[in-house]
């Protein structure tokens, strides 16, 4: 008997996976592996490991959340309450299961991110697609929480936690009442392609899944946070989601940590700094959108940024930094992206009306995809 975890208990799993090893761990399967795996998965009372489950992250007793498992068809579900079976009527793409250990197996991560997208918004969908695709992966606990809309974590329990980026020092009452900026995550290797959505997406033909298609298309592969993810996604979406449409750029838009590689005099002026990583790259206007969050205020990271954008001043590259409350400022987002646009001889003009609102629904609706409350 096999066990084919998917869903959210599979996202839990594969979060859990890259905070452990940075990279996922699990091994591909043939299609005639899969096919066996799925076929095998017959969740009898005896024949699930709650336990390795449970260190897997996938289950939790001591959670109300149920584990949700793929089975083939309506013989092999089994009735229990912590279960939730999900059956697909379509056989599987290859690449859909991958296996996790012993008779354990899981949906690969570009297909549990569809499992996950099934009626939901572009938006939240997208923040999960650039998580997957980037080199930073949010933590297990936050899975049900945002799948739900809701924050997190909830400022009275938000503790400080040495190997997290974005924390914040101050006491618990304060931060009850300032709308967080930044989330919390963890440093990894990226857990799918663009190749691989693309081909689940080829698979995800219902229309259950239309905002998993429409987010495939829109994501982009390099997020080294959910901070840039959102920077890309707010700059570079088409406006008729609520971007500002800056992916439609030439020479490719925005390009997520990107490497520029500096000549003799940027090297000089950026006193020794050999090449610079823009978060959001513009080629087109010459641009480099720069994210600075919580680790860029301190006084080293002040003096490195400084030398480093001396280094792309000599390169006759544009430094735009964008703050933390400018992240929330769409008038501010606005400007930034006109900027762009005029330095690559592009017109910005809307050909939408009440842009703003949708804006500001499109900022806040990918600010839920990451647990951060609506600005």
């Amino acid at each position: 008997m096999t066990t084919v975890i998917s869903h959210f208990s599979a996202l839990r799993a594969i979060r859990r996976a890259r905070r452990t090893y940075s990279a996922l761990p699990w091994d591909s399967v043939d299609s005639e592996q899969q096919a066996q795996a799925l076929a095998s998965c017959i969740p009898n009372n005896d024949a699930i490991d709650f336990d390795a489950l449970s260190i897997l992250d996938a289950w939790d007793e001591d959670d109300s959340e149920l584990l949700d498992l793929l089975v083939s068809d309506e013989d092999n579900r089994r009735a229990d309450k912590r279960l939730l079976q999900h059956i697909l009527s379509a056989p599987l793409p290859e690449g859909a299961i991958v296996h996790v250990e012993a008779d354990i197996y899981a949906t690969s991560p570009a297909m549990t991110a569809m499992l996950c997208s099934k009626n939901e918004s572009v938006a939240k969908t997208l923040m999960l697609l650039m998580e997957l695709l980037g080199t930073y992966s949010l933590l297990p606990e936050a899975t049900y929480p945002i799948a739900y809309d809701d924050t997190w974590p909830k400022a009275d329990g938000f503790e400080v936690m040495g190997d997290l980026d974005c924390q914040s020092s101050q006491p618990a009452p304060e931060r009850q009442a300032e709308t967080r900026y930044e989330q919390a995550h963890y440093k990894c290797e990226p857990a799918t392609t663009i190749e691989d959505l693309e081909a689940i997406a080829r698979f995800a033909k219902s229309s259950s899944y239309a905002s998993f298609r429409t987010a495939v298309k829109l994501a982009r592969a390099g997020s080294a946070s959910p901070a840039e993810s959102l920077m890309f996604a707010v700059l570079g979406a088409p406006m008729r989601f609520g971007g500002f449409g800056c992916c439609s750029l030439p020479m490719g838009g925005l390009l997520l940590n990107y490497r520029i590689d500096f000549d003799t005099l940027a090297v000089n002026m950026s006193s020794g700094i050999p090449y610079a990583i823009c978060d959001l790259y513009c080629p087109a206007a010459g641009v480099d959108n720069e994210y600075n969050g919580i680790g860029h205020e301190l006084q080293n990271a002040r003096i490195h940024d400084g030398n480093r954008n001396n280094g792309l001043k000599a390169m006759g590259i544009h430094v735009l930094v964008i703050n933390r409350d400018q992240m929330k400022d769409l008038v501010a987002l606005e400007a930034f992206a006109q900027t762009m646009h005029r330095l690559a001889g592009a017109r910005f003009r809307y050909r939408i009306k009440g842009y703003r609102k949708r804006q500001a629904a499109w900022l806040n609706a990918l600010r839920a995809g990451i647990g951060l409350a609506p600005v």
